[in-house]
C-alpha cells in the first residue's frame, strides 16, 4: 500500500470533490478505491476530478472523472471549477486547457475569484444525447412518472452536455417532489441506454431557475454543474428564459450559465478549498496533511 497521491477535499457549491493529482504516474484510481473512498465520512465526495498527464498537445493535462459508484463520467461542471482553482493556487497560471471524455474544455480564474468553465456546445439529437428511441424534438419527448391521466412528472427536455439529462419542469417548488424516489427509476430508464442525469427545474423569472438534480451515478447532490447548463439551454430552447441565467442550486449557491452565440455554455461560480493530504489510488487509503489534521 503506497499511500503517495496528493489529493485535494473540496467542494463546488456543495457538490463534494476530490481532487487527486495523478500528473507523472501510469496507474489510476480505481474503482475499489473510489468506492472506498466515497464510503469514509471523511472523504466523501459526489465525483473524483483525478489530473493526469496531458494526452493532447495543448492541453494542460487530462481530467478523468469518477462517480461515488465508482463509475466513470464524462462531464462535471463543479469539478472542473475545483480543479482549476487547485492548479490555480499551485502554478499562479489565470487560465487552462483541458482533455476530458467530453472533449477539450477551458476554464479561467477570474480577478473576482469566481471560476468560468466554457462547457462546449450542448447536443440535442437524439442518437448522441443518447435515446434509445428516435424523437425528433427533444425539448419535449414522452416519458412520464406517475399514474397516465395524472403524471407527477412528464414531458422532460432532454440534452447533452458531454453526459445526458433529462429537465423535468415544474410550476410548484422544487422541493415538493420526492426526486430520491422518482430520480433512481429515471436514471435506469430504459429510454436513457447509458443512463441520464435527472433534473426537476421551476422557472421563476426570464433570468432565474430553481433546480434539483438526482445525479447519474452519484444520487442527489447539492449542486450539479453539467445539469444547470443543460437546464438552461433547455430554458432558452423552449422559451422559458433567456440565454444568461442563474440557477440555484439545493445548497442555495448559485451558477451563472451564459450560452454564448457561438452555441458555447461558460459556467461561472465558486469553489472551496477544504483539506488536503495523500491517497493510495489502488485501495482508497489515505492521509491527511499535518496542517489539515490538525484543524
Amino acid at each position: 500500500m503506497t499511500i503517495d497521491a496528493p489529493f485535494a477535499k473540496m467542494n463546488g457549491l456543495g457538490n463534494k470533490i476530490l481532487v487527486a493529482d495523478m500528473r507523472g504516474r501510469k496507474d489510476r484510481v480505481t474503482p475499489e478505491a473510489a468506492i472506498a473512498l466515497a464510503t469514509d465520512p471523511a472523504t466523501s465526495f459526489d465525483q473524483i476530478m483525478a489530473i493526469h498527464d496531458p494526452k493532447a498537445e495543448g492541453t494542460f493535462a487530462w481530467v478523468s472523472i469518477i462517480n461515488c459508484d465508482g463509475t466513470e463520467a464524462q462531464a462535471c461542471g463543479n469539478g472542473m471549477r475545483c480543479v482549476v482553482q487547485a492548479l490555480a493556487a499551485e502554478t499562479g497560471l489565470k487560465s487552462f486547457t483541458f482533455h476530458t471524455r467530453a472533449g477539450v474544455l477551458t476554464g479561467e480564474e477570474r480577478e473576482d475569484g469566481l471560476l468560468s468553465v466554457d462547457m462546449g456546445k450542448p447536443e440535442f439529437d437524439w442518437n448522441k444525447i443518447p435515446l434509445s428511441e428516435e424523437f425528433h424534438d427533444t425539448s419535449r419527448i414522452e416519458l412520464q412518472i406517475g399514474p397516465i391521466d395524472a403524471p407527477v412528472l412528464h414531458s422532460p427536455s432532454v440534452a447533452s452536455m458531454g453526459n445526458p439529462h433529462s429537465v423535468f419542469w415544474v410550476d410548484r417548488d422544487v422541493w415538493d417532489y420526492d426526486l430520491a424516489r422518482f430520480g433512481p427509476l429515471l436514471e435506469h430508464h430504459p429510454m436513457f441506454p447509458e443512463r441520464a442525469n435527472i433534473s426537476i427545474a421551476r422557472v421563476t423569472s426570464r433570468h432565474c431557475l430553481d433546480l434539483r438534480t438526482w445525479e447519474r451515478g452519484a444520487g442527489l447532490t447539492l449542486a450539479c454543474g453539467s445539469a444547470a447548463c443543460a437546464a438552461a439551454v433547455s430554458g432558452a430552447r423552449t422559451g422559458r428564459t433567456d440565454r444568461q441565467v442563474d440557477v440555484t442550486m439545493p445548497s442555495g449557491g448559485v451558477l451563472s450559465i451564459d450560452w454564448r452565440a457561438n452555441d458555447h455554455v461558460v459556467m461561472t461560480g465558486p469553489a472551496e478549498w477544504e483539506w488536503s493530504g495523500m491517497l493510495d489510488p489502488a485501495t482508497g487509503a489515505f492521509s491527511r496533511d499535518q496542517e489539515a489534521a490538525a484543524q
